[in-house]
């Protein structure tokens, strides 16, 4: 048996951009192993449309801080050389490297070029609302910075399906190109009637050259950074029949242990199974109905029914396609994807994530070490510290759930015989103050219990029976297990 997998996901939308990230992982990468990370996932490596860019409006794939484009060499992280080492120092740690790929859209072309285009109803994009006409738009990418070196391929309009703004004019809106018979793929989210456009110029995987191009790249950036997997942004509006020859392509290029994991941002469950069907579950993918979930039962208190809080969810119904997560970059306060939990219920969902058998948990950067931004809020670091010690030291075994109090649930992991000391009992409350009797094992008669999150100082001696009745107080979680001296870090 192995140690549990922890991912964490290293960087918030407002950090500092002072291209001192990638050496900030770099140091930082021996503290994190000996936090129990096990993988990092990182930001976007490519030149985007300034050296402010979070990554996430993509110019020049082929340029990981190398080359004098966009006002910069670096990237708002660092420079490619810096990014290499920050990746090397994680792997000799023992921590493996997941590149976000963002291959949806590309963002500052050098060039305009005059395309005939459609407007389409932004609430429905199958609805044209205009005659064909002529727009000046940003869609040649010559890359004169890099001048060839890597790939000499250069992008024109007819790489792209769609673009939002008119040079000529100054009009914004979702342009439809027209050329050769062009049209949104089918083949993709089917919100807003088609959701193939989401922003930018839209890159075209119907054409055969993007595809042979975007193939290519992508083993390019993993040999070139020798990482060990991506996390596939914005897949719900690629078409997913190329996600899955990527995937299928990567894997012949990499070896079948190169990771994937894909963002489809839908609460519904059976959208994230029919996207999982779709690319033969090559990938995994976040348990975006597990985050709503959580956020729900953070506003709604002690109105939430927690026996509920997997129902619906991911890690559910496919537990090893599901990376699980609390909150990350877009559910910040005042981004794209609002949706974040409030503070008293944040170590309670870190513990449904990170101290169950199913999943693969990500932890992120912002709850860890604070956000910034219009509405800075401070880490949770000390109790998050408290949780990832249990998930490394104790979270092993059979797991038995008493989810039996709308209010008040808990489980116990009954320990494998590979670590020793390992097991734990997991009590929480939306409510009242609250206790569970639970059995944690017959061996571990006559052990004293203490509460790893500190919330409470009781002493709690397991029975002959393997029988104990763990205690939490109201509105907070309490992870009980044995703790001797040498495992004694608080």
């Amino acid at each position: 048996m192995k140690r549990n997998n922890t991912i964490m996901q290293f960087f918030e939308w407002h950090l500092e951009p002072d291209g001192k990230h990638w050496r900030r992982l770099k140091e930082m990468a021996p503290e994190l192993k000996e936090k129990g990370i096990t993988s990092v996932w990182i930001p976007p490596v490519t030149k985007a449309t300034s050296p402010d860019d979070n990554g996430y409006a993509p110019y020049d794939l082929y340029d990981l801080g190398q080359f004098s484009q966009k006002d910069s060499i670096r990237t708002k992280y660092g420079t490619k050389q810096e990014l290499i080492e920050a990746i090397i120092e994680c792997q000799n740690a023992g921590i493996k490297v997941y590149v976000d790929v963002v291959m949806n859209h590309k963002a500052g072309a050098d060039e305009t070029e005059l395309i005939k285009v459609i407007e389409v109803d932004q609430e429905d994009r199958t609805v044209e609302i205009s005659e064909p006409f002529e727009i000046e738009a940003w869609t040649n990418f010559t890359f004169p910075g890099r001048e060839g070196k890597y790939s000499p391929f250069e992008w024109r309009y007819e790489h792209f399906t769609g673009t939002d703004y008119d040079e000529k004019t100054g009009k914004s809106g979702i342009f439809k190109i027209l050329a050769d018979d062009k049209d949104w793929s089918k083949h993709v989210d089917n919100e807003c009637g088609n959701y193939d456009y989401l922003m930018l110029a839209d890159i075209d995987y119907e054409h055969p050259e993007v595809k042979k191009e975007m193939i290519e790249w992508g083993k390019w950036l993993a040999d070139t950074l020798n990482c060990d997997g991506y996390r596939l942004d914005a897949i719900k509006h690629i078409n997913h029949y190329f996600i899955r020859e990527f995937v299928e392509e990567m894997r012949k290029h990499r070896g079948d242990d190169f990771y994937f994991v894909g963002e489809v941002w839908k609460t519904q469950l059976h959208a994230c199974q029919k996207y999982l069907d779709h690319v033969n579950y090559q990938i995994d993918l976040f348990d975006v109905p597990l985050h709503y979930k959580l956020h729900k039962a953070s506003n709604e208190g002690s109105d939430f029914d927690l026996t509920s809080i997997f129902e619906g969810t991911l890690v559910n119904s496919h537990p090893k396609n599901a990376v699980t997560f609390v909150d990350n970059h877009d559910t910040q306060p005042q981004e794209s994807l609002e949706s974040w939990l409030q503070d008293w219920f944040k170590p309670s969902a870190y513990a449904l994530i990170l101290l169950r058998r199913d999943g693969n948990p990500c932890l992120f950067y912002g709850d860890y070490y604070g956000i910034g931004g219009p509405e800075p809020a401070e880490g949770h670091k000390e109790i998050l510290d408290r949780l990832l010690f249990a998930r490394y030291e104790k979270a092993y075994g059979e797991q038995h759930d008493y989810f039996d109090h709308p209010n008040t649930i808990g489980w116990v992991r009954l320990g494998s015989k590979e670590f020793k000391h390992s097991g734990c009992a997991v009590v929480i409350s939306n409510g009242e103050a609250g206790e569970k009797r639970m059995y944690v094992g017959e061996r571990k008669a006559g052990e004293t219990w203490v509460d790893l999150t500190n919330s409470r100082d009781d002493l709690i001696t397991i029975e002959e029976d393997g029988y104990a009745t763990f205690p939490v107080n109201g509105g907070c979680v309490s992870v009980w297990a044995y703790l001797p001296k040498e495992q004694d870090t608080f």
